[in-house]
């Protein structure tokens, strides 16, 4: 599983990143935490705002800090 923060690297987008660790770790799920910072790339996924997370490609939020709670529900359940 891949988890991919797109962001330019704001406080926001590294509030994002430090959820979707908690998360990863409090789930027990494998998975691969990265970044995409490049604008390029983060159009690619169709996102309006910024930071987003996405899971194996599917955009699961943008323009907000989800919770980690609420992450380790959409990595169990991907």
């Amino acid at each position: 599983m891949i988890v991919q923060i797109l962001g330019s690297g704001c406080a926001k987008c590294k509030s994002l990143y430090a959820e979707a660790e908690k998360a990863i770790a409090a789930s027990g799920v494998q998975a691969t935490l990265t970044k995409v910072e490049k604008i390029d790339e983060m159009m690619k996924f169709g996102i309006m705002s910024t930071p987003a997370l996405a899971i194996d490609g599917e955009v699961k939020c943008s323009g907000r800090i989800a919770k980690s709670d609420e992450i380790v529900t959409w990595l169990t359940t991907a």
